[in-house]
């Protein structure tokens, strides 16, 4: 007997989920769930098209509606949630009431604290509740947790991610493969890290410096805002350094650290032709349409290097991840990575494989069995241990 699953959000992301658990979840059945007919029909379609089964099944409701939220979920083994962040901590209460283990997407740290405070009731539930996965966060810390597993004791952790098109082109060698508000999230406020053993806050967009990755070449990398999620936190005491930094195509930078300074990621509102506007939606109705047009080719690197010590002696761990939109199905990189990581959680509480409650992503995911279930789906995984020539003080 299979397992039961749903997701909330037929959007891209929530797509890539639901082709995952359809090919891999071991599932009776999957319910796409989304409040636009159109856009649960279209991924109905291409999901059961590409796996050759009629493993989904779309269900039209609004995850706003806790009642009718409920009602779907109390069939449900575990759900992916792929619909913006705003929604979690909501739909983490309706999780604990119908019964239903819950991954999400995550996007916004305070809310992921406020689904983490609710891990008693979780527990009495008999329910699994891990936020904040995807890309990053998610699977960047997830193979940091593996570098750091790797060390008798890890000591120094550094973070590169980026999504990228494999043909930048002007003027932003950029291209947008998940929501444009998800975008300024990360380019706003600040970062919370780990240096010297002490957290430390490091404004967004700045620190920039200049990158040499394999298998793609000369990026440039700043600090952006809730990539390592909780993380900090949890390491603290046992990590000396915890960074994350944000992988570009070069000339990129530049024009955000522009725009910032203009004002255009603010969402205090001004007055404009006597009608008050958030600069930041001007930005987002502006940008989101030229960045995200057309039919995107993408690349996403990830690299988490652990330095600490093994076997007595200084020792490095790097672990590092290139994937590239996928002919085949024609899911970006983007969509595979982020909506593959939640996806292969939610199968791993589906299977049995983590406690009831809820867990941070970088503590509550087994790396290794996970990192299997990544080969398992054919991502390129390199990951090199040896003696590191100097350890940070």
């Amino acid at each position: 007997m299979g397992h039961s699953y749903a997701v909330l959000g037929a959007g891209r992301q929530g797509t890539a989920a639901a082709y995952d658990i359809a090919r891999f979840g071991e599932a009776d059945r999957v319910a796409m769930v989304d409040a636009d007919d159109r856009r649960v029909r279209e991924a109905v379609i291409r999901v059961n098209s590409l796996v050759g089964l009629e493993a989904v099944h779309g269900v039209v409701a609004d995850v706003r509606d806790d009642p009718t939220m409920q009602r779907i979920l109390e069939d449900v083994d575990v759900f992916v949630s792929a619909v913006p962040y705003r929604f979690n901590r909501d739909l983490a209460r309706v999780a604990i009431r119908s019964g239903a283990s819950m991954v999400d997407l995550g996007g916004n740290t305070e809310i992921v604290r406020d689904q983490l405070r609710l891990a008693p009731e979780a527990r009495d539930a008999g329910i699994t509740i891990v936020p904040d996965c995807g890309m990053g966060p998610g699977l960047n810390l997830t193979m940091a947790a593996y570098g750091m597993e790797l060390l008798d004791k890890p000591e120094h952790v550094f973070l590169l991610d980026g999504g990228l098109p494999q043909d930048p082109r002007p003027p932003w060698s950029y291209a947008l493969t998940f929501n444009v508000e998800g975008l300024t999230n990360e380019y706003t406020g600040s970062a919370t890290f780990i240096r010297k053993g002490k957290l430390v806050e490091v404004p967004a967009l700045t620190e920039r410096e200049v990158v040499d990755f394999p298998g793609i070449g000369r990026l440039e990398a700043m600090v952006t805002s809730g990539g390592l999620s909780t993380a900090p936190w949890s390491f603290l005491g046992t990590l000396t350094s915890l960074e994350n930094k944000t992988l570009r195509h070069p000339g990129h930078w530049a024009k955000m650290v522009a725009f910032k300074e203009l004002g255009l990621f603010d969402v205090t509102p001004i007055e404009v032709d006597g009608r008050a506007i958030a600069p930041r939606h001007v930005f987002h109705a502006l940008f989101g349409p030229q960045a995200g047009a057309g039919h995107v080719r993408d690349v996403c690197a990830i690299q988490a290097r652990v330095l600490g010590q093994r076997g007595g002696a200084p020792a490095e761990v790097v672990v590092t991840i290139v994937d590239r939109f996928d002919e085949a199905t024609q899911f970006t990189a983007m969509e595979r990575l982020t909506g593959w990581h939640a996806a292969i959680v939610a199968e791993m509480i589906a299977s049995g494989s983590m406690p009831t409650g809820a867990h941070p992503v970088e503590l509550g995911v087994p790396p290794r069995p996970f990192m299997r279930e990544a080969l398992r789906r054919g991502l390129a995984i390199d990951a090199r241990v040896g003696r590191a020539e100097e350890i940070i003080a």
